[in-house]
């Protein structure tokens, strides 16, 4: 996969071990509205800078309202507000019609998780520590949860986000939040993984992303409707002609090399 189908987002602030502020939500849910108009690109690796991955959301925005009762209408709240942003960022980030990568090194925190549950893979080192501890805080890890049930099932999520502990690498792993463990350079890692994604065509990942997300939100039968139509309209297509003509003839198809 040629370097300008790939992009790669760096979560840069490493003094706080890159957690996420609302600047930098806005600036991801910013990228994800470019990124699923950019018919040119094939995959987005999300990293982390200094050694850590993404310490969850900062504080520090919320910092003048901690133990503060709010005085105006329950739906006006300016935190819920805040903290809904962030789900519009999980939602933004399942949508995006290409492979998302998240590399992950040191601490993957409390909104680091949710980034990391809307991956299509999850590489990590072996020294990556994983935790969702809002409720050790006092705090409701509220955004994160049904992103984390979807991706570990009810039981396993609810030992992630009700009792706080830390996970290794093997464990996230184990769990099914993690898909390899790096045992080389993260780097040389993700290289790998992305030679491997580089076999599938762009417009079927596309669609085969976006029936695994109606799953949640359609009925059985409108699910498998819309996949009929879906399927239909990749043998129609261009892809399905140049990949089955491609393995006919034992010949890497087209997007293989870009």
């Amino acid at each position: 996969m040629g370097s300008g189908c790939v992009e790669r987002w760096t979560l840069n602030a490493p003094a706080s071990r890159n957690a996420l502020t609302a600047a930098s939500v806005a600036a991801l849910c910013a990228a994800c509205e470019r990124a699923g108009g950019d018919a040119d690109l094939r995959a987005i690796v999300l990293q982390g800078a200094g050694g850590h991955f993404c310490a969850g959301g900062s504080l520090g925005d919320f910092a003048s309202a901690i133990g503060q009762p709010w005085q105006g209408a329950a739906n006006a709240d300016p935190l819920a507000t805040l903290n809904r942003e962030f789900g519009a960022l999980l939602e933004a980030l399942c949508d995006l019609p290409q492979w998302l990568l998240a590399a992950v090194d040191g601490a993957a925190m409390g909104g680091g998780i949710g980034l990391l549950c809307c991956a299509d893979f999850v590489l990590a080192t072996p020294q990556a520590v994983f935790a969702t501890p809002e409720v050790t805080l006092g705090i409701v890890p509220a955004q994160i949860a049904p992103f984390l049930v979807r991706r570990l099932g009810d039981a396993a999520a609810r030992a992630w986000l009700l009792l706080g502990p830390h996970w290794s690498a093997q464990e996230a792993l184990h769990a099914g939040l993690v898909h390899a463990v790096a045992e080389g350079p993260l780097a040389d890692a993700v290289h790998q993984r992305l030679h491997a994604l580089a076999q599938a065509a762009p417009r079927a990942v596309a669609a085969t992303k976006r029936l695994l997300r109606a799953q949640h939100a359609m009925p059985l039968p409108a699910l498998l409707d819309e996949a009929a139509r879906s399927f239909a309209a990749a043998l129609r297509g261009s892809e399905a002609q140049l990949g089955l003509s491609a393995f006919a003839k034992r010949q890497p198809t087209p997007w293989s090399s870009d």
